[in-house]
């Protein structure tokens, strides 16, 4: 276990998270290289009997010290915009194991991943194709194409990150899917070499993911019988994480299930997993600045980290456990923990039983996916540190902003 207690106090791995935070201060990230390591073994031991590709997702935690990690142990990439690919590349990364997916990838940033051969767009509606092959032409490049289909299938999860419905923006149905394929295949610059979906995020059930494949299985048959033959398909990610009760997703069902699915096709599986990665593997500490009293019982802990940095609480109505580093010497009592920030919508956890002083230094838990990545600079405010902790030692892999960070390139005018 990534964040465990050792004689009362929360350590990563072997450090105290209080010695950390004592060199680095607070609020900060701290994210558990073994904790990664790890997961990413238990996905490629459970698809071990097919031939797969695990492409990390960038947009969960795109900190160059996890990419070029992941790169080394044979990762490929999911990304969703050509900032991403930029990442990918300084980290090391292989542009021939990376996929673009996203609705709305700009001409630069359709051209700059033609230059740099990835392996595949997973294209999203007809105009994407034209402009992709326009892009091509222009350069005088291929391109290697796999449509995004939407399968129309409710996995259960958030609205806000349910994208396999035929309401969400993502992807395009089967009848079109094959259309655009038609259209790839008279180009003279378009390669079709695969066919994916993404249905959307924490679903810990492999029924969904089963009932998508089956669904590409029968495009991929009938594009088949069109002449075309593909070499992969991508079930996208999604693959769910226990945040507070829920059942976690199992990698060896999966396999399982994609082995029976996939047996007697010459087809490479394609994966994308971002938050089943990193999210365990991450804790932000924040300390708190003032006790304050409220209502119905309960009071206000007014802590330095806010939902500009770390924004899943107020976004998603998202739940984290959060606790006190240190062996606490205070009672328990009912707390709602909110930030500085000048909104109402400012808290990290409500109506929680805390043992808490002024002072007091807190890990929320489970903040290594879309933690950092959806922080801002909302009031002003300089975001978090980065921390990696990697065997016998931790390291600050992204500084704490300044202001002079935030006001560089504005100007009086």
């Amino acid at each position: 276990m990534a964040f465990a207690r050792d004689d009362g106090a929360l350590c990563a791995d072997a450090f105290p998270l209080a010695d950390i935070a004592a060199a680095v201060g607070t609020p900060a990230y701290i994210y558990s290289w073994p904790s990664v390591r790890a997961r990413y073994a238990m996905l490629e031991a459970a698809l071990a009997d097919v031939p797969h590709r695990i492409c990390y997702a960038v947009k969960a935690n795109g900190n160059l010290a996890l990419l070029a990690r992941l790169a080394r142990l044979g990762a490929g990439f999911d990304i969703v915009s050509g900032g991403e690919l930029t990442r990918v590349l300084r980290a090391g990364g292989d542009p021939g194991r990376t996929v673009f997916s996203g609705v709305g990838k700009s001409t630069e940033e359709i051209e700059f991943a033609i230059r740099q051969d990835i392996a595949a767009f997973n294209v999203e509606s007809v105009a994407e194709l034209a402009r992709l092959e326009a892009g091509a032409k222009r350069l005088g490049r291929s391109a290697r194409v796999s449509v995004r289909v939407n399968p129309d299938i409710e996995a259960g999860d958030h609205p806000y990150i349910a994208t396999g419905t035929k309401e969400s923006k993502f992807g395009v149905p089967a009848a079109v899917a094959r259309d655009i394929y038609r259209q790839a295949a008279t180009s003279e610059v378009l390669e079709a070499v695969g066919v994916g979906c993404h249905i959307g995020s924490q679903i810990n059930k492999v029924a969904p993911f089963k009932q998508a494949l089956t669904s590409l299985l029968d495009l991929a048959d009938t594009l088949s019988g069109d002449g075309l033959a593909l070499r992969h398909i991508d079930l996208g990610g999604g693959f769910g994480v226990r945040y507070r009760s829920e059942e976690p997703f199992c990698p060896k069902e999966l396999g399982r299930m994609v082995k029976d699915a996939l047996a007697g096709r010459n087809l490479t599986l394609t994966v994308e997993p971002g938050r089943f990665l990193v999210a365990d593997a991450g804790v932000l500490l924040t300390r708190v600045e003032y006790l304050k009293p409220g209502p119905n019982g309960r009071g206000f802990a007014v802590v330095d980290a806010a939902m500009n940095d770390f924004l899943r609480p107020t976004l998603y109505q998202a739940w984290h456990a959060i606790e006190p580093v240190l062996a606490p010497d205070a009672a328990e009592a009912r707390w709602d923990v909110v930030g500085p920030v000048c909104e109402s919508g400012d808290f990290l956890a409500l109506d929680r039983e805390l043992p808490l002083r002024e002072g007091a230094l807190l890990a929320v838990r489970g903040v290594g996916a879309y933690g950092f990545a959806l922080s801002s600079n909302y009031n002003s405010r300089v975001r978090a540190a980065e921390v990696l902790v990697d065997e016998d030692r931790f390291r600050v892999v992204r500084e704490r902003e300044t202001m002079a960070d935030l006001l560089r390139s504005e100007t009086i005018g």
